[in-house]
């Protein structure tokens, strides 16, 4: 047997500490994922575009009558 691949070998009390921390932070991703995507359009100066339901609802919009 070799010695040397028993280094590599992670046991589930290590690998479920990993998962953990990835899932929290996919998490926060999730949560928090529009204010980023915003964050990053403002950073490189495009605006992302408006949905039809919102510029349905918004009244200021100057369409021919």
């Amino acid at each position: 047997m070799r010695f040397d691949l028993l280094a590599f070998y992670g046991g589930p009390d290590q690998v479920m500490t990993i998962t953990s921390g990835i899932a929290s932070l996919v998490g926060f991703l999730l949560i928090f994922w529009h204010k980023l995507v915003n964050a990053f359009f403002r950073l490189i100066g495009r605006v992302p575009k408006t949905t039809d339901a919102e510029s349905k609802s918004n009244p200021t919009t100057k369409t021919p009558s």
